[in-house]
């Protein structure tokens, strides 16, 4: 499989003065077209990029670069897509449980409460009992008819014996779905990945997955924000895309947002090759191509948006990604592995704050809800609002003890 990255543009070909334009309307820091956007993720010299992307993160955002502590909670791996590049899911074997008990939820729960963490994340294969029977029996056995079912469940149980605020990262939604699970989590999320249906064809990455339709996707992140939900989504970069599907990409979550005002964060996660997967031996994207779609995505999405890359997928490059326009880092967890890239440690969290520092930046504790939405009563449903105010500091940021 052919993985396209971004090769160093050839200034000379292309016209600069176009590209200096571009650089001052995207400047503006209230988003730019897809014109704009092409031009500047194909020709644009990666510093000049870098230095407007910074300039319009600082303004609405200052110095400010957040992250979230967490505990990692996989409720199942069973799923029924087979992504090329995953090594999360996995299909029914006879000596592994099809989903963690409630006894094993709660006591890693528990130990993230321990930790310190405020955030409890659930991740999870996508209904995997609709190709499994193992999974409906497992199910059955629960009292549960769907994985979303029993999520939900969980999510509630978390919260009322812990008082860590759910988030879960399920897969798709049906409106019924999102609303049992606005119940009990502060927010939800489901990457789109990429708009590109050239990916759905044999031999791309998502050829064996059904639930990676795009537009079976953005349908579950429209209806996301018909329902009030504070929403993360975004990007996978490096899985077979062009550079116009990674700017149509970001464009469609843009006009999603606008029409519903409820993405409160969008991520740029680059691929990570895994080895027994399809995808093992293909090119992951390098630092400078990271930061090029960082900063194209920060100026089509303007300032005020709130833009994630995780720094375990970066190694020792990661402080790199500030001056590319980020300006949260995701959830970090002192406790559990990152088990969608378990090869990928996370950074401890005094040394991201460090290094952060020494990047001009200063690091804090947000919450599953970023800030932009945890005083709005209409995205937090009212049996998680006290627990919320518990946790939440006076600008909605974590309390600090």
């Amino acid at each position: 499989m052919t993985i396209t990255t971004l090769a160093a543009p050839t200034i000379q070909r292309t016209d600069a003065l176009r590209i200096a334009e571009a650089l001052k309307r995207a400047g503006e820091g209230m988003g730019i077209g897809r014109e704009d956007a092409l031009l500047l993720m194909e020709a644009a010299d990666l510093s000049d990029l870098l230095d407007v992307a910074a300039q319009v993160r600082d303004r609405a955002k200052g110095k400010t670069v957040s992250y979230s502590k967490k505990v990692f909670i996989p409720l199942t791996h069973l799923c029924r897509d087979y992504c090329g590049y995953c090594t999360f899911r996995a299909d029914p074997k006879p000596d592994v449980a099809a989903y963690m008990t409630q006894d094993e939820v709660l006591a890693v729960a528990k130990a993230g409460a321990r930790a310190g963490c405020k955030e409890a994340l659930f991740s999870l294969g996508d209904q995997p009992e609709r190709i499994f029977p193992e999974a409906r029996d497992a199910l059955r056995r629960l009292g549960f008819t769907t994985t979303l079912g029993y999520l939900a469940a969980m999510a509630r149980l978390v919260f009322e014996t812990t008082g860590l605020l759910p988030h879960s990262n399920p897969g798709l939604m049906g409106v019924d779905d999102l609303r049992a699970l606005k119940e009990w989590n502060v927010s939800l999320g489901l990457m789109l990945e990429s708009i590109s249906t050239r990916l759905k064809r044999p031999g791309r990455a998502h050829h064996r997955a059904p639930d990676k339709a795009p537009a079976l996707r953005l349908k579950t992140i429209e209806e996301a924000g018909r329902q009030k939900i504070a929403f993360t989504t975004g990007m996978l970069i490096g899985i077979g895309e062009i550079p116009a599907e990674r700017v149509d990409t970001i464009l469609a979550l843009r006009r999603l947002h606008e029409a519903h005002g409820h993405i409160q964060e969008i991520l740029v996660q680059p691929f990570r090759a895994k080895a027994h997967t399809p995808m093992a031996a293909a090119a992951e994207p390098p630092i400078e191509d990271v930061q090029r779609t960082i900063a194209v995505t920060r100026l089509i999405v303007g300032g005020d948006m709130n833009v994630q890359s995780p720094p375990n997928l970066m190694a020792d490059d990661y402080p790199k990604l500030l001056g590319a326009g980020i300006n949260d880092w995701g959830g970090i967890s002192p406790l559990t592995p990152d088990f969608i890239n378990p090869e990928s440690e996370w950074p401890q969290i005094h040394e991201l704050e460090r290094r952060t520092a020494v990047a001009g930046h200063v690091l804090r504790e947000r919450l599953a809800i970023y800030p932009q939405f945890a005083s709005r009563l209409e995205f937090v449903d009212a049996r998680l609002q006290a627990r919320l105010e518990h946790y939440r500091g006076p600008d909605s940021y974590a309390k600090t003890a």
